[in-house]
């Protein structure tokens, strides 16, 4: 089973109420909410991509094989519409976390979650520091397909890898990047924050027969020739089947990730994510040299 923990704020559209609580406050927001109630939320960001995990089964048994737990900083007042909603949408989703303000991210390692998407910056870096698989999402509607495969994909160093080389490409400039990469070719790299989540996605990949799985992953990183081999040995050293690999030598991401019409996409560098979240759901990866600039 993988576990996932969602904010409201991804999985629905909750911008108007979201502004009202930034214009006019806390108390203005809770009377909104309870005064719509009953009117279902939109689609938001990342529906798309938990209404197909949801939808993932056991080919032999029909059991789910993904829960997805929903997480708030809402109370369970103004959490009402929110259940409602998951209700209207018909998401198998039974298990909420409402902090009343607090930070869920706390609660993590009791729900025993392997990835955490939320649109609150604090809290992803706080399950990060706490050694989780966790992105934070530019919240919008949704616009992501509901039929298919569910389609991941993944930078490669600072989310499944650690970022040691992009330390010394930060440091040294591109050429001693080569250099390190060509010296320690056999060498596998560190794991990063997104590996165990990737593992875990393999495993569910294994339940299929070949070619049926209902998950597709992509790497998708600025990597070229020759830096490419250290990653294929790194991932076949974690004993881990990625199914595409696109090595695109610095190219923006963007035009690739919709052509691999990715669910999602996790990414560390703020430029990729912005040019990226134009196209699918993107999840910046506060990790790493890059994000301590």
């Amino acid at each position: 089973m993988l576990t996932i923990a969602i904010s409201s704020r991804t999985l629905f559209d909750l911008h108007e109420s979201h502004q009202i609580y930034l214009n006019q406050g806390l108390e203005a927001y809770r009377q909104y909410q309870l005064n719509h109630e009953e009117e279902p939320l939109g689609p938001g960001v990342a529906f798309a991509l938990v209404k197909k995990l949801l939808d993932i089964t056991h080919p032999k048994t029909a059991e789910p094989l993904v829960e997805v737990v929903l997480v708030s900083r809402n109370n369970g007042d103004t959490g009402l519409r929110i259940f409602n909603s998951i209700e209207h949408h018909n998401l198998n989703i039974s298990r909420a976390v409402f902090s009343n303000g607090g930070s869920p991210y706390d609660y993590l390692p009791a729900l025993g979650v392997e990835l955490f998407l939320s649109a609150h910056h604090a809290d992803v870096i706080g399950a990060i520091d706490a050694g989780h698989a966790a992105a934070h999402l530019m919240t919008r509607p949704s616009t992501g397909l509901l039929d298919g495969q569910v389609r991941i994909a993944f930078d490669g160093d600072a989310v499944l890898f650690s970022d040691e080389s992009e330390q010394i490409y930060q440091a040294a400039g591109l050429e001693a990047f080569r250099k390190n990469e060509h010296s320690k070719r056999n060498e596998p790299l560190n794991p990063g924050p997104f590996s165990a989540f990737l593992k875990k996605l393999h495993d569910l990949q294994s339940v299929y027969p070949a070619g049926e799985a209902p998950i597709r992953t992509a790497l998708v990183t600025a990597r070229s020739a020759p830096s490419h081999k250290r990653v294929i040995l790194t991932l076949r050293e974690w004993g881990i089947r990625i199914d595409e690999a696109l090595f695109l030598g610095g190219q923006d991401k963007a035009e690739f990730l919709k052509s691999f019409k990715a669910d999602i996409f996790f990414e560390d560098q703020l430029t990729y994510v912005q040019s990226a979240s134009e196209h699918t759901a993107t999840g910046h990866v506060p990790y790493g040299i890059t994000n301590k600039k």
